[in-house]
């Protein structure tokens, strides 16, 4: 029955068109790695100071991890313990900030995370927040706004990092900034660290004292999450992840982030991440040429965000009639949205996925079309079968043959 299900999703996955761009494949030897006997040992602590017996490989597989990450992101210290991202930033905010404490991250609506201060999340409910937005016009960053924010406020936290926001990010101007007021800066790459470390997105280091990201959107590896940062914050941030807040890590995936890491910094993997920014402009061009709205006119990453106002079509109802002809993308809300985040203005799209299973340019504008007719109620999904026939992901008697 399991097994069943398992294989069921493998074949979604082979047949539809994900376009969601927090979700990625990854590779075969990344599975495999997260499926091993790894994960039948505990390993609360850390590398040689451990709470159980039997660590000695453990150990040296967590160190090795360790050491690709630093040597991925360019960083004197990293932690790979933590099991998400929404850890990942809660173990920051244990180590630098007290309950009732000023953060300052951009407001959900405009494209932040719900870790970065929503009033629903611990972010907003455990510290003060301080959201900040895009400019009313370009939906684009205002630096200058963003500092007389923070001058007035003075939060002892400023984040920089996203989950809607197509464009670039100066990391270099938010230094400014939070030295302006004596803030930490944490950088949250998540979305973007497949990027950052192929040369694709100015790098958030040295300007930034912290920097979290996942590890399975660009830079498709296994879903968990690790922790960057200056060497003087290490020991704080260590002791906010065990034993602030986890016990025994996930060795098996922590195996799993160090392949990972490992392809990271394959000229192949340069070539994908390049070609991730070629196919989401492809995809922006072909909207355009549609007659679509993209906010902020478009993206400088692998994240595009569509407004369907005038398209007689709310967020939701897209994203459910396109996952009816096997194209995958999420409602989203829109900077300043006029909707509730239940029927949101928007729809989030993405170019990792589909590029990971080797489409180009082409194709990135072959899809877009699909988009567009399938929005006007035209059926794609032969269409959508033929083009995912020509690009698989993963071969579902294989995998029946690993299991």
């Amino acid at each position: 029955m399991l097994e069943d299900l398992i294989w069921k999703e493998i074949e979604r996955q082979n047949k539809e068109l994900g376009l969601i761009p927090s979700e990625n494949y990854a590779s075969e030897r990344v599975l495999k790695i997260m499926g091993t006997p790894l994960s039948n040992k505990y390993a609360e602590g850390y590398p040689g100071k451990r709470y159980y017996q039997g660590m000695k490989w453990i150990d040296e597989i967590e160190n090795y991890a360790i050491e690709m990450a630093k040597r991925l992101f360019k960083v004197p210290y990293a932690n790979v313990q933590p099991h998400a991202g929404a850890i990942a930033n809660l173990a920051v905010y244990l180590a630098f900030l007290s309950p009732g404490d000023p953060l300052m991250g951009m407001a959900l609506d405009a494209g932040g995370h719900l870790t970065h201060g929503s009033k629903v999340n611990f972010s907003g409910k455990l510290y003060q927040s301080i959201p900040y937005t895009v400019d009313p016009e370009t939906e684009l960053l205002d630096y200058d706004e963003i500092k007389k924010l923070a001058l007035a406020h003075k939060p002892k936290l400023i984040i920089a990092g996203y989950s809607a926001y197509p464009r670039q990010v100066d990391f270099k101007a938010f230094r400014e900034i939070a030295d302006e007021v004596g803030a930490i800066l944490l950088a949250d790459i998540s979305h973007i660290s497949g990027l950052v470390v192929a040369g694709e997105h100015p790098h958030p280091y040295p300007y930034a004292d912290v920097i979290t990201t996942t590890t399975h959107k660009t830079l498709r590896g296994p879903r968990g999450a690790i922790i960057l940062a200056k060497e003087e914050y290490g020991k704080a941030i260590d002791k906010a992840v065990f034993p602030g807040l986890q016990g025994g890590p996930l060795e098996h995936v922590i195996a799993a982030k160090a392949a990972a890491f490992e392809e990271a910094q394959t000229q192949a993997f340069k070539e994908y991440a390049k070609q991730v920014r070629k196919n989401a402009k492809a995809m922006e061009e072909t909207f355009k040429d549609l007659g679509y709205r993209l906010v902020s006119d478009g993206t400088d990453t692998h994240l595009l965000l569509i407004d369907l106002r005038d398209k007689g079509i709310n967020g939701k109802e897209a994203a459910v009639l396109l996952e009816k002809n096997g194209i995958i993308v999420n409602a989203n809300s829109i900077p300043f949205d006029p909707n509730p985040p239940t029927k949101p203005s928007g729809i989030r799209l993405g170019s990792p996925a589909i590029t990971t299973r080797g489409m180009g340019e082409a194709e990135a504008g072959y899809i877009v079309e699909l988009i567009d007719q399938a929005l006007q109620g035209k059926d794609v999904s032969q269409e959508v079968q033929e083009l995912t026939q020509q690009f698989p992901v993963y071969e579902v008697e294989r995998w029946k043959k690993i299991f």
